[in-house]
């Protein structure tokens, strides 16, 4: 009979690893998700939708990473970076068709059917970097002021990707949020 048989942890995560690496892993569901295969499919998207959209603005940024800030008013002061805290208003509709999926405006959800009891519609706060919203918003924010209004377009890689757990966003959708930035600890 053994007694008291330990196996260090590092045996066990060599254990995981040798699984993590075989061809037939049960853990490893479908195919990887392709970011540059859904950027270029968005960026398509998103000229197009820039072309047709009338949206009246100060100036756009195309950040490199595909996500597009229109700012509409210009705020003061210093852009965020990784760990302030940013508060804001916001309206996220799909660039498809423009319907709403979420707000922080109690009327806006109202009026767009998507308002839910108990709810408390109030201004959103986030701190950027740190994982928490969508990798867009992160993008988006470092790129306003404080006080700016404008929006975020932002391709779906750097929304929910292929995910389909809110039947609002349908899998690889491209997203317009309209930001009202209040700002930032």
């Amino acid at each position: 009979m053994i007694k008291n048989l330990r196996i260090p942890a590092f045996a066990i995560f060599a254990v995981f690893l040798m699984m993590a690496c075989e061809p037939n892993n049960p853990f490893i569901a479908g195919p990887t998700y392709d970011v540059e295969g859904n950027l270029a499919i968005d960026r398509e998207k998103i000229d197009a939708y820039l072309d047709t959209a009338r949206i009246d603005s100060l100036y756009r940024i195309h950040d490199p990473s595909g996500v597009v800030v229109i700012v509409q008013e210009e705020g003061e002061g210093s852009r965020p970076t990784g760990g302030n805290v940013v508060y804001s208003d916001y309206v996220g509709s799909l660039i498809t068709d423009g319907s709403v999926f979420d707000t922080t405006i109690e009327q806006i959800a109202i009026d767009n059917d998507i308002w839910v009891e108990n709810r408390v519609y109030t201004i959103f706060s986030f701190v950027v970097g740190s994982g928490n919203v969508i990798t867009g918003w992160d993008i988006g924010f470092r790129r306003l002021r404080p006080g700016s209004k404008a929006i975020m377009i932002i391709p779906s890689p750097y929304a929910y990707r292929n995910q389909t757990s809110n039947a609002r966003i349908p899998a690889n959708s491209v997203l317009r949020f309209d930001i009202d930035f209040y700002g930032l600890d």
